[in-house]
């Protein structure tokens, strides 16, 4: 979606009761950031709402991206929030062969997550849940939830998407794609500019 180099369009303030609703949205899509809500949306600063090519709308606070919304789609976490609050999204890890695919903006497919690199949530201990595992969660994801993947022996999350599938059909396909059209590092999004 944000393949090429991409300019800030219109900037408009977003009124209270709308900055309200969305503050709602986000805690009732992201549970896990509620403890963080006023630190990411201050009831007493202004939101903005960027638009940007192809009907998506950027809501910034200043000069920082917080989430990005296409047409009617969820509200989905820009990189920058997700580094800042990385364990308060579902997440999964691909492993370090397909990192050179995601940030080429390729579509994540399921072998990336379903070889030895890749971790998905667990559902019980005899699949060897170890501690480093356990962040993966252990509920499996559904089709059409927003996701958060990081890349094998990396720090930071690399893409934030949708799903396409779930992962119990990722386990037992083994193949297919699992998220296209999302944010990642290097993109069109994370390299542009608000100031």
């Amino acid at each position: 979606m944000f393949k090429k180099d991409i300019s800030p369009g219109a900037k408009s303030k977003v009124k209270s009761s709308v900055q309200r609703a969305i503050r709602t949205k986000i805690t009732e899509t992201y549970p896990l950031l509620v403890p963080h809500i006023d630190e990411i949306l201050p009831k007493k600063e202004q939101l903005d709402l960027v638009k940007l090519p192809d009907r998506v709308s950027l809501y910034a606070l200043g000069s920082t991206p917080l989430f990005w919304q296409h047409m009617d789609d969820p509200l989905l976490p820009h990189l920058t929030l997700v580094h800042k609050y990385p364990t308060c999204f579902p997440l999964l890890r691909i492993d370090r062969g397909a990192i050179r695919f995601v940030l080429s903006g390729a579509s994540l497919m399921a072998p990336g997550l379903t070889s030895p690199g890749g971790r998905l949530p667990k559902q019980n201990d005899k699949d060897g849940v170890g501690p480093e595992e356990y962040r993966y969660g252990n509920e499996e994801l559904d089709e059409g939830e927003v996701v958060v993947i990081e890349a094998e022996g990396k720090e930071n999350a690399c893409l934030v998407g949708v799903l396409r599938m779930g992962t119990k059909e990722m386990k037992e396909k083994k193949k297919g794609v699992v998220v296209e059209g999302g944010h990642y590092l290097g993109d069109g999004l994370w390299k542009m500019g608000l100031d």
